[in-house]
């Protein structure tokens, strides 16, 4: 019983980790009054950017900073629509999500060919922190992305919450015209949290086809993205909460993959099920007192 909960929460924070970096990067965005529905496509995309990348060079950390790079730009995409065109954010997200995934696919097939069997590359090792401890040493026997994407959250809360940036951040998604008033540039700072925010998603997908997996399918994203668009609710735009439904999501994740292996004749669909049918119920628990920024989904023209 000990080993199974050990090896529950060690997969916790492996599952944990996309979701980590994606609702991050979906913070910076909707803490500047942008809702980016392209967080599905720009981790998708991050997933393949970072496998092609990996896999052309040979190099795990050259197809992470692609992936980052690659997020960059569908950030950027994401702001010449929603802040500079100043077209709904809804449709521009979609937009977004379907482009980058179609982009995805073409790129893939372009690149690997129409093989019946999926091209790998060797994913990152576990790096353990604690080897000489039985209980400490396999929860912490984790990817170095892992350890990265927890120790964002505290430099996010600092961010956010004790630099100028952070303040102008939070000013421009609750009062861009007030913002503006003082001399700030509201187009350009909600395009630098878009930028930030696509990063931190292109990398949360690519930890999926680098780390986690070691190749690319089609369905490797698998709604995470929306998922994190719900957790960034539950930890009403603040960092270190975003820990917490991370790890809860993650928890559901670990622990129906491992009953599956346990036998119980349940329906395979129904496991599957499972951590979004938690996730929705911690969603509407939380989201009745959620504070959303007050320009959220409000596009800014200046007068």
């Amino acid at each position: 019983m000990g080993d199974f909960i050990i090896d529950i929460i060690a997969a916790t924070l492996r599952v944990a980790t996309p979701l980590i970096f994606a609702t991050l990067g979906e913070l910076f965005c909707e803490r500047a009054g942008i809702l980016n529905l392209g967080i599905e496509g720009t981790m998708f995309f991050g997933a393949f950017s970072g496998f092609a990348a990996a896999s052309l060079s040979g190099s795990l950390w050259v197809g992470v900073l692609t992936a980052l790079v690659g997020g960059m730009l569908s950030g950027w995409l994401m702001s010449l629509f929603s802040v500079r065109l100043g077209v709904n954010q809804h449709v521009s997200g979609l937009g977004i999500t379907l482009l980058m995934t179609a982009l995805s696919l073409f790129g893939f097939r372009v690149i690997f060919g129409e093989s019946r069997v999926l091209p790998s590359i060797t994913p990152f090792k576990q790096l353990s922190i604690f080897p000489n401890s039985p209980v400490l040493g396999e929860i912490f026997s984790q990817y170095a992305l892992t350890y990265i994407a927890i120790a964002l959250i505290p430099i996010v809360w600092w961010v956010v919450y004790r630099t100028n940036f952070g303040l102008n951040l939070r000013s421009v998604g609750d009062n861009p015209e007030a913002t503006d008033a003082a001399g700030i540039n509201v187009y350009n700072l909600r395009t630098i949290a878009l930028v930030i925010g696509g990063a931190l998603m292109g990398v949360g997908g690519a930890f999926l086809s680098v780390a986690q997996l070691g190749s690319f399918t089609f369905g490797i994203v698998a709604g995470r993205g929306w998922v994190c668009i719900a957790l960034i609710i539950f930890a009403n735009w603040h960092p270190i909460k975003v820990l917490w439904g991370a790890l809860l999501f993650g928890s559901v994740q670990a622990l129906q993959s491992r009953l599956q292996l346990t036998g119980i004749k349940l329906p395979y669909e129904l496991f599957l099920a499972l951590p979004y049918i938690v996730t929705i119920i911690a969603l509407t628990l939380a989201g009745r007192n959620a504070s959303y920024p007050a320009a959220l989904l409000k596009p800014y023209k200046r007068e």
